[in-house]
């Protein structure tokens, strides 16, 4: 009687197909990287979804992340069909390699490859748009987010990323994998925007296709990486895209009140949070419209 009233009101039906986040144990990954791929794809995936890869910070998992209150990307997923792969860090402490030369060149070897597989695979596995890849992450995520945008251009149409720094900030002298740089967290670490932007030019020499467009926020009290980051980054991106450092625009209390929304033509823009500390709570609605989404 109970099962055949489950069946009756779909309630069976709906628990046993319940979309979960789910570990891609074999996604095609030829990089010398462990990372894990996980991912979720929503009961109501649209065709030819968008795909939009959620980076943990430090001391997180995949798994972790996924099911913290304060990411909002599973209610982004179910509310509008695309999929979500969440990676999931290999190294001790569980950050993302940004130091080594492995992870700081395009086909190198490290988490940043092993992410680029994962989106390759998703493209292939799911039937994911190729033209609406999508990067967002928080803190070390934040920081493998910029390490992307640089490392795999042709892969991603647009990032987001909270409380980062710039691509190569974290440059261990080294060459040691996921080595923390005192320098860089702490504001010490400027150059002018044209060094910034070799930096990044020399992840993947030779490359001139197109680049993703940069949404970088960052708090102004933040006391583990340092608010001249976000300064830093903003030098970088600007630079990349040959746009003046002068805001094209400026809105204050936006999009919540404290903040300042920045734009630098149509590919960067940043928002600089007054008040907030490590690390800026994801917006969703804000990173969505960032992506087109």
């Amino acid at each position: 009687m109970l099962l055949s009233a489950l069946v009756s009101t779909g309630l069976l039906a709906s628990t046993a197909w319940a979309a979960s986040l789910t570990q891609v144990p074999n996604y095609n990954n030829n990089a010398t990287s462990k990372a894990q791929m996980w991912v979720y794809k929503p009961d109501n995936v649209v065709a030819n979804p968008p795909l939009v890869v959620v980076i943990h910070s430090c001391q997180s998992t995949a798994q972790s992340y996924f099911q913290n209150s304060a990411i909002p990307w599973k209610s982004g997923s179910d509310g509008k069909g695309y999929i979500t792969v969440w990676p999931s860090s290999p190294n001790s402490g569980t950050c993302w390699d940004v130091s080594s030369k492995q992870s700081l060149s395009h086909l190198g070897g490290g988490d940043s490859q092993a992410i680029a597989n994962m989106i390759l695979y998703a493209i292939a596995e799911y039937g994911a748009d190729p033209a609406r890849v999508y990067v967002t992450g928080g803190s070390s995520g934040a920081m493998m987010s910029n390490v992307l945008a640089a490392t795999y251009p042709e892969l991603i149409s647009a990032v987001s990323l909270y409380s980062g720094v710039a691509a190569g900030c974290f440059v261990s002298a080294s060459g040691g994998v996921d080595q923390w740089n005192n320098s860089c967290s702490g504001g010490q670490s400027q150059a002018t925007p044209e060094k910034w932007k070799q930096v990044v030019l020399d992840m993947y020499p030779g490359y001139s296709g197109p680049r993703p467009k940069m949404q970088i926020w960052h708090g102004s009290v933040d006391s583990t990486l340092a608010p001249q980051n976000y300064n830093e980054t903003i030098k970088q991106w600007t630079a990349v895209f040959n746009v003046t450092q002068t805001p094209t625009s400026s809105v204050a209390n936006t999009p919540k009140q404290g903040y300042t929304t920045s734009n630098y033509g149509d590919f960067v823009q940043g928002i600089y949070a007054q008040g907030v500390g490590h690390s800026v709570p994801s917006n969703l609605t804000a990173s969505e419209a960032w992506f087109g989404l």
